[in-house]
Parts: C-alpha cells; sequence; structure tokens
C-alpha cells in the first residue's frame, strides 16, 4: 500500500476545540500507510483580492500543506447555521488564484459535531456545497455528530456508540483517497 498523506483542515480556532478532539479522535481510525497533518488556518489574514500579489507566509504555507495532500478531511463547527468564518477564510485562499485552485479533485471528506442534536448539519451541508463548487471530490454520505461525553474516550479515541458508525465512513473515505491516488 502506498502512503497517503491526510491534511485535516478542523475549521475552529478555539483552543480547546471539542472540534479538534473529535478530529484527532478519528485520526486514529485510520490504517498504518496514512500520515496525518493538521494545516493552521487561525493566523491567515482575511482573503483580499489586494493581498494576491504578496501573498502572507502563512498563506504560501496553507496551501502548499492543502496542495502537497493526497487528501482532506475537514471538521467543523456549527456558527450560525454556516461554516465558521475561519474556515471560510482557508477555503478561499485555498481556491485562488483558479488556476492554482488546491481543493481541485482533491477528495474530501466533511464532518462535525456539537453539542446540539443536528450535530454541525447545516454547515456540513454548506460546506458540501462550496467544495463541490471548487472541484472537490466529495465523500456522499453524512457524518453529523451529536458531541455527548462518550463520544471520545479518556484515551482520546472514538467511544463505542460511535466507532463502528464512524469507523465505517472514515473507511470509505480511505477508499475514496486509495482509489483517487492510484
Amino acid at each position: 500500500m502506498s502512503k497517503i498523506h491526510l491534511a485535516i483542515v478542523v475549521g475552529s480556532n478555539n483552543r480547546e476545540s471539542i472540534n479538534r478532539q473529535y478530529a484527532q479522535a478519528l485520526a486514529k481510525l485510520l490504517p498504518a500507510h496514512f500520515s496525518v497533518s493538521y494545516p493552521q488556518i487561525d493566523d491567515l489574514p482575511m482573503y483580499s483580492l489586494d493581498l494576491e500579489g504578496e501573498r502572507a507566509a502563512s498563506v504560501n504555507r496553507f496551501t502548499s500543506e492543502i496542495g502537497a495532500a493526497d487528501a482532506v478531511l475537514i471538521v467543523t463547527p456549527e456558527h450560525n447555521r454556516s461554516l465558521p468564518a475561519v474556515l471560510k477564510n482557508a477555503i478561499d485562499w485555498g481556491s485562488k488564484p483558479m488556476e492554482k485552485n488546491v481543493w481541485f479533485n482533491k477528495p474530501v471528506a466533511i464532518t462535525g459535531t456539537s453539542p446540539g442534536a443536528m450535530g454541525a448539519a447545516l454547515a456540513q451541508q454548506h460546506l458540501r456545497q462550496i467544495m463541490g463548487i471548487l472541484g472537490s471530490v466529495v465523500l456522499g454520505g453524512e457524518a453529523y455528530i451529536q458531541f455527548k461525553p462518550d463520544l471520545i474516550t479518556s484515551e482520546g479515541q472514538i467511544g463505542p456508540n460511535s466507532r463502528d458508525f464512524l469507523q465505517a465512513y472514515m473507511d470509505r473515505f480511505v477508499s475514496l483517497a486509495e482509489t483517487l491516488k492510484g
């Protein structure tokens, strides 16, 4: 099996983010031939065409990390029934200029968690639309996860009540990433 590099983008800039904890637990469901990185997004300047000519080092670092990844997992909270501004900003930087869109043909899986019963569902739906427009190959299916105390064990693993469902979701994503890497 060839190595596959997965960039896990956490759509939160909160240090104690439940989505960061969830993302780290999901990474433990991956097979051994996957390597993982967590590109930083909270240091990116707000996207502006005026900044395109002299991109900040943080923007170049982020777009290089996403461009080099074989696949991307986006784990996001929901802000006001949509995705967080920090995540949208990162997506915008990665999509510009159009001929250098780092999201194009990239396998992408989307999930997220929230304390609410809808599990960040609307943010994920909105994100699915955005990534599709940018030409990503978005994994079908849904992973709307309500954050409950038993979601993540004290060892940082996905808990037994959600493990089978999330393992199946990640297995489907692994298969997509492997297929597209060829």
